[in-house]
């Protein structure tokens, strides 16, 4: 039936309910005009099916009127194509009179109107709910989304990770296992469970540009990079104002926090996570931390979880070691001497973990390790080591979970091994013996690139290339390398910027390649776009890095390292191989490294 609208009814607006109650102030040509005075505004609808519901109040509905009234309705009369209701005390108001703010949409007021919704449209809504329901519930979670491959060792450290009520762990995967992609999971999985809502991240100044790109790219997680220009301009609006609460997610290089300003404002911000990438940087001696780790820990104490990330935990020594443990919990980690006392069983505790792992019998000394890590009576691990002939598996879990719990490290590090993982491609070591004759640099020459002398030398001849024994013969060698091996991709790391600029003038005198440099004296965006153009198939054939180049980038195209003076430490070697020897290489790797005879390099 067409509504009979009549002056100073009372209609509700079923598409825009918050503009309260309406009343018709005028009718023709088809059309009805109602004002609705809670928000002082006039609709003009078709009269003929408009999306408006009449207002009827029932016994015991509540009457209020405009000058703030109120009673409950007893009767409800109609006269002239208006309502009139009717108190118990003979009170009466016409709908005319009740206030613009009364809704009448209520449920119950619904239901007595007939004012229902399509069964379809409750139905919609019923299975949309029930939808987000198991997709909040779903173990995975925050796992899925990424632009990555799922690959089981990382998505098993995220989820050991975020499990824990509060996460302060420390993630030392061996060089190229994914350290990075681990701990976006992580920072992913956190935000999107609402565990986490404030994350800083803190890299080496030359990893910034790459971390953001990775969250972005990857997460679809931006970040906002701060640098003391941006802390300037926030400070600038308002000076009162710490620059690290305008936002939620915020990605800094660690000198940044070294400021004696801008340190103090980040550990106050308060943070849900804190994220350290190549966290062996962090220096500590007992009594003397240095200027990085003392502004890291200012922070890491106010952060509920934090993250250390570092392929090398034991690069600076036990005690650097110690120090990022102490970090993540300073009430274990409270005593360097206690540490390294607890630290000389970890052998024989990881070698008993081990057989209990790959359900083997135990060994003589496993029983007294047990006595030790545990605490218990020779009686009680006796029974313990006779369940697990008797119980099987479960036992067997069931002691290295107490094991866990009384390891140092036993639940704050995670590290996954290549030796423990398949599908990496192989390392092939080719150490390039020099002499004071051109006919070593040949012949080694020959027996890489698998050619005979002859050939090469006329080769290597034709091009231009003098073996100038009067410089150093790695030099040599190079342009010799480079003229044979024509458009593939070397990465050569050497030790300092100033042997960089060496090379790089030695070489552009003497051969014509396409080279690139990256080192600390470049500005931060020169270095990642000379890092793009190696990557780039038509660009640079050889990048020239200092030891920055060491840590972090990802080479991964390149096949050819060239390691042009080698490090003391064996770690730093495994940092420089790790750039091209990562996930994602499918190619064997070869490590090219000259060195002279006799010299202090062999």
């Amino acid at each position: 039936m067409k509504p009979a609208y009549r002056v100073g009814q009372r209609w509700l607006s079923v598409a825009e309910p918050e503009l309260g109650l309406g009343v018709v102030t005028q009718i023709g040509d088809g059309r009805v005009s109602i004002r609705f005075g809670a928000v002082d505004e006039v609709r003009q609808y078709i009269a003929d099916g408009a999306p408006l519901r009449r207002l009827t109040l029932r016994p015991g509905d509540r009457a209020r009127l405009r000058g703030g009234e109120d009673w409950e309705v007893a009767r409800a009369e109609l006269r002239g194509g208006l309502i009139v209701y009717r108190a118990a005390d003979g009170r009466t108001a016409e709908e005319t009179e009740l206030d613009d703010e009364v809704s009448g949409g209520g449920p119950e007021a619904r239901l007595r109107t007939g004012s229902a919704d399509p069964t379809r449209d409750f139905e919609l809504r019923r299975d949309a709910l029930g939808h987000q329901h198991r997709r909040r519930r779903s173990p995975v979670r925050g796992y899925v989304g990424g632009r990555m491959d799922l690959i089981p060792h990382q998505l098993f450290i995220a989820k050991e990770v975020t499990s824990r009520p509060v996460p302060r762990v420390l993630l030392a995967d061996e060089v190229g296992l994914g350290k990075t992609v681990e701990a976006c999971l992580i920072v992913h999985r956190l935000l999107s469970t609402g565990r986490a809502s404030r994350v800083l991240v803190v890299v080496p100044e030359p990893l910034v540009h790459q971390w953001f790109v990775e969250l972005l790219r990857r997460f679809n997680l931006w970040f906002h990079i701060f640098d003391e220009e941006r802390c300037d301009a926030i400070e600038g609006a308002d000076p009162a104002a710490n620059p690290f609460l305008e936002d939620q997610l915020v990605l800094c290089a660690l000198p940044l926090l070294r400021d004696a300003k801008r340190g103090p404002q980040a550990a106050a911000a308060g943070w849900d996570l804190l994220v350290v990438d190549e966290a062996h940087h962090l220096g500590w001696e007992p009594g003397a931390p240095g200027a990085d780790y003392t502004a890291v820990e200012a922070v890491a104490r106010s952060a509920e979880g934090l993250l250390l990330l570092t392929a090398t935990p034991e690069q600076l020594g036990v005690a650097s070691h110690f120090a990022r443990l102490r970090l993540l919990d300073p009430h274990r980690f409270h005593d360097l001497p206690a540490f390294e006392q607890e630290s000389a069983r970890y052998v024989k505790l990881a070698g008993l973990a081990s057989r209990l792992l790959a359900g083997r019998a135990l060994e003589g000394e496993d029983a007294q390790v047990l006595e030790q890590v545990l605490g218990e009576e020779p009686e009680s691990v006796r029974r313990r080591a006779e369940s697990l002939a008797t119980q099987g598996a479960s036992a067997r879990d069931a002691l290295v979970q107490d094991l866990l719990d009384r390891h140092g490290t036993g639940r704050v590090m995670f590290r996954n091994t290549r030796s423990a993982m398949r599908g990496f491609p192989k390392r092939k070591p080719l150490p390039i013996e020099l002499s004071s004759t051109e006919e070593s640099v040949l012949e080694r020459l020959a027996e890489e690139f698998d050619t005979d002398h002859r050939s090469l030398t006329q080769g290597i001849l034709a091009a231009g290339v003098s073996v100038d024994l009067a410089q150093d013969p790695r030099l040599d060698w190079l342009v010799g390398f480079l003229r044979v091996l024509g458009t593939g991709k070397v990465l050569l790391i050497c030790r300092s910027q100033a042997k960089v600029l060496a090379l790089e003038t030695a070489l552009r005198a003497r051969i014509a390649v396409k080279l690139a440099l990256f080192h600390e004296g470049l500005e931060l965006i020169q270095r990642d776009r000379n890092a793009a153009w190696f990557a780039d198939p038509d660009g640079a054939s050889i990048l020239i890095a200092s030891e920055i180049g060491s840590e972090g980038r990802n080479f991964q195209f390149a096949h050819h390292l060239v390691l042009f003076d080698l490090p003391l430490d064996p770690e730093l070697i495994e940092q420089r191989i790790g750039r091209l020897d990562r996930i994602g290489q499918t190619t064997e790797i070869h490590i090219h490294v000259p060195y002279v005879r006799d010299s202090a390099q062999e």
